[in-house]
């Protein structure tokens, strides 16, 4: 008779506890170990199922392997003698199928003991109480794989105090100690892959990637650990975050490579997904032709795994991948090389991993129909079919060493001395202080690694980094090119890439910007900018900033700095300076000549008609006007500044002022003797000096004045030759005389200059032959002729960068030509009469005031006579005249 409380898990009415585990219906999906004290196990034994089926295929490594490992460890911590000595360790194994819902439903069967059941209204159809079956007590829980499922489970676990330990599950979101404070893990979690890829990325100078996410806490938790650390430490871009469905539609992998080639310069992708995702992503990228553009970052759910890469090794060659520390544990691989059919009936699922493994059919039954060969059950594993040791053996066998030694612990306290269970472990054993023993441990794992975790039950992070690469010979391998503690190792001359570049590929948005070119940033992609050159006086500052430079400096040839502008001046070998001192010695031997030649003859009667006195005054303003030109492209220092300003305007007033001292007398004489036959007052040398040098006082007042008011220095223009481009920008060094301090200084100079030009148009009337009005008037005409080109030139090229040539040769060619006309008009006709015709230079009959004015009045009705006269006479006579009269 059945029971009809059968859903209470309760066996057939007086029926005994079953001691085959094949007998009992509910041990059909799991393994049962006897022990004193009880481990839970989950394990993905199979893939998840497709259409409403909970399970799929069979998972021959991440499933067989790892829950082979536990049952290894199990037997090894039993027949150890040092470690829980005379208590058997037993365990409780089930398949989670891939799927966290389903995982859910199966860790139940770990808390049945915990829950106490209420059959008072249950009977059996005889009427009598149900018998319930005994639930094992699970004291912790060794898994699970998926980060996904590992939740799902720890979320039951914690309420029931029930410590867990999984061996693969990496999500940072277990590392939370307030929401999974009963979960711990031998493997780090993925926070620390996240910054291992991420200096991955930052080591191969790429800045910026793509991510690629399964669905689910693994793949997402992943994704966000590494967009946080990019967010955190700068420097590189995510271009795109896709997620990949928990059940993708067809041609969404197609879709998802064609989404990361819209951002095509974003060739790193970094993957946190499984393997089966894997797979379908490198398919898909093979297929839509894109083998070798892409450049794979694969978290440890791809690691050193051949099944995601299978047919697919050229769209895969290059991918870095990560893995914990791990090293082979060689007593496993004994141990399972020698399982078989008849000495593994402990394992449920064996059967089915051996016609999986062997490709082949166990009697009519099997679970492969369309295999027609049947298994001999003298298959062995290694020898009849390929072996490689599953990724995570030893972090299931230190997962389930770790319990072992937390329990070990627990018992020295709780029952030092006592063999055995003692009452206080044996009733029950509390998930609080056993979590506590979990903790604290530390020893070497099954691979000689140290094993131990943080105070949120994580262990510490220890990567391997694998590069997949195919060699000469076509052979495809995952070769170690690196290592992650803390710091990553990687030795960049190992790596291979398809092209046979030994260079580093580039994942970048954008180039580095050359030297002296600023990065102006895209909005909303801070790895993404336009390079501009830093232009005109501006130097790159820093990568995304240009600076202008100081006024007295430029950038340097790279733009990386500044460097002062180059100071000149006018040189003497320049052409600007030339020509102007050719036309100054020129003039300076001319007039020394003429003041020798009237020095030599100075009593003749030439050189006294000349007015002597007045003659040297003139003659001396000449030669200042010529020396002033080595003034002004001497060095600038004080005292030629000083002396510039003293000399710039005083030849030109020694000059002027002795020629309109001159006119005017001549005017004054000629107005005088049309009115009365008396000599005019002032107009004897003294007093012609006397009124010169009164007018030559003015100019240097006015220059003493401007010393005490802006005392002379110099200074170095930078803003005269501030040219478009910086490299040919000079510093001017020159005096600091303005243009309107020029003006000043020279404006009394030409102020005489307008007026002795208006007594040289007065006096235009009298005869040439009588005095010196006309060519004084020819001499005035002409130097306002040379003063009026001066203004335009040398304000009209004040923008120019040559100002200062232009403006200095200028000036100084228009001093040297206004002292040429005076010398050449005034003084050269009496040179060439003293020299080369002295008889005309002879004194002639004097004649009293009047009659000289008289006869000069009348010369104009007599130029006849007056010009069969010898050149010069009445001139004569009456410069005489003037002398002796005024002695």
């Amino acid at each position: 008779t059945g029971c009809n409380a059968q859903q209470y898990g309760c066996l057939p009415c007086g029926s005994a506890f079953p001691t085959d585990p094949q007998a009992a219906p509910e041990y059909a999906h799991s393994i049962r170990l006897d022990g004193d004290i009880i481990l839970g196990g989950l394990f993905p034994v199979h893939t998840r199922g497709d259409r409403g089926t909970p399970c799929g295929e069979l998972k021959k490594e991440k499933g067989i392997h790892r829950l082979e490992a536990m049952m290894f460890a199990i037997d090894l911590i039993n027949k150890d003698p040092e470690l829980l000595p005379n208590i058997t360790l037993g365990a409780r194994i089930l398949d989670t199928c891939s799927r966290d819902t389903y995982a859910l439903e199966q860790s139940l069967t770990f808390v049945q003991a915990l829950i106490e059941r209420d059959g008072s209204d249950v009977r059996c159809a005889n009427g009598d109480p149900p018998i319930f079956t005994k639930p094992d007590k699970i004291v912790g829980v060794i898994g699970a794989s998926s980060s996904s499922v590992s939740i799902m489970v720890a979320n039951i676990l914690r309420l029931f105090k029930i410590p867990q330990i999984s061996y693969a599950s990496t999500a940072p979101e277990l590392s939370d100690n307030s929401r999974y404070d009963f979960f711990s893990r031998v493997v780090p979690p993925d926070s620390y892959q996240a910054q291992a890829m991420m200096d991955i990325v930052t080591a191969m100078e790429w800045n910026y990637v793509s991510t690629l996410a399964s669905e689910g806490n693994y793949g997402e938790s992943g994704v966000e650990a590494f967009i946080q650390i990019s967010r955190e430490t700068g420097g590189v871009c995510i271009a795109q975050s896709l997620k990949i469905p928990r059940e993708p539609r067809p041609g969404e992998f197609d879709k998802i490579i064609k989404r990361l080639l819209e951002t095509s310069n974003a060739r790193a992708v970094i993957m946190f997904a499984n393997e089966d995702d894997i797979r379908r992503v490198l398919d898909a990228a093979k297929r839509n032709n894109q083998t070798g553009h892409f450049l794979w970052v694969g978290s440890d759910s791809w690691g050193s795994k051949i099944s995601p890469v299978i047919g697919q090794e050229r769209v895969a060659e290059g991918a870095i991948t990560i893995l914990p520390k791990r090293a082979s544990v060689d007593a496993f691989d004994r141990y399972f090389r020698s399982r078989s059919l008849s000495n593994n009936r402990r394992n449920v699922w064996f059967a089915e991993f051996w016609e999986e493994n062997f490709n082949c059919k166990l009697g009519m039954h099997g679970r492969r129909p369309g295999i027609l060969k049947k298994c001999t059950g003298l298959e062995k594993v290694g020898r009849d079919s390929s072996y490689e040791q599953e990724g995570k053996v030893q972090f299931v066998m230190d997962a389930v060493y770790a319990m072992a030694h937390a329990l070990h612990r627990m018992h020295r306290e709780l029952c030092y001395g006592y063999p055995g269970l003692c009452p206080r472990m044996a009733n029950n054993i509390d998930g609080k202080e056993l979590l506590g023993h979990i903790r604290a441990v530390k020893f070497n794992g099954s691979a000689s690694t140290p094993v131990m975790f943080n105070e949120n039950g994580d262990a510490p992070g220890r990567y391997d980094i694998f590069q997949y690469q195919i060699t000469n010979r076509s052979a495809a391998e995952y070769r170690v090119i690196g290592s992650w503690t803390n710091k990553l190792h990687l030795k960049v001359e190992a790596m291979r890439w398809r092209t046979g570049d030994p260079s580093l590929p580039a994942s970048v948005c954008s180039m580095p910007c050359r030297t002296g070119e600023r990065k102006k940033v895209v909005k909303g992609a801070p790895c993404c900018w336009h390079c501009e050159r830093c232009e005109g006086y501006y130097f790159q500052v820093s990568e995304v900033a240009c600076e202008m430079c100081p006024y007295e400096m430029r950038p340097d040839s790279n733009r990386t700095g500044c460097v002062p502008i180059p100071i000149i001046k006018l040189e003497w070998h320049s052409p600007w300076a030339v020509f102007p001192v050719f036309i100054s010695m020129l003039g300076i031997i001319a007039t020394s000549f003429v003041i020798v030649t009237f020095v030599r003859y100075n009593d003749t009667p030439i050189v006294r008609a000349s007015g002597r006195e007045m003659s040297y005054v003139l003659l001396t303003g000449i030669f200042l006007c010529y020396a002033i030109t080595f003034l002004m492209i001497a060095t600038p220092d004080v005292g030629v500044c000083s002396l510039r300003r003293i000399f710039l305007g005083l030849g030109m007033c020694f000059s002027y002022a002795a020629l309109l001292t001159k006119t005017n007398r001549i005017h004054r004489i000629f107005e005088q003797g049309k009115k009365s036959v008396t000599a005019p007052r002032f107009i004897s040398p003294a007093s012609q000096l006397v009124i010169t040098f009164s007018l030559i006082s003015v100019q240097l007042l006015g220059v003493f004045v401007w010393f005490a008011v802006d005392p002379p220095h110099i200074v170095v223009d930078y803003g005269e030759q501030r040219t478009q481009d910086p490299m040919a920008a000079r510093g001017v060094l020159k005096c600091d005389i303005s243009d309107l301090s020029l003006i000043c200084s020279l404006g009394y100079s030409i102020l005489l200059m307008v007026t002795c030009t208006v007594y040289a148009i007065k006096t235009r009337g009298v005869p040439e032959t009588f005095n010196e009005a006309k060519p004084i008037g020819f001499t005035m005409y002409t130097t306002c002729i040379i003063w009026l080109a001066f203004i335009p030139i040398f304000f009209g090229t004040s923008q120019s960068a040559e100002r200062m040539y232009i403006q200095t040769t200028t000036l100084t060619i228009s001093l040297s030509l206004s002292a040429s006309v005076s010398l050449g008009m005034l003084y050269m006709p009496k040179v060439y009469i003293i020299l080369f015709h002295p008889e005309q230079n002879v004194p002639k009959r004097k004649r009293s005031f009047k009659a000289i004015v008289t006869a000069a009045t009348m010369s104009g009705k007599l130029s006849q006579k007056g010009g069969d006269r010898p050149n010069g006479e009445v001139k004569t006579e009456l410069c005489e005249s003037m002398e002796t009269n005024s002695e």
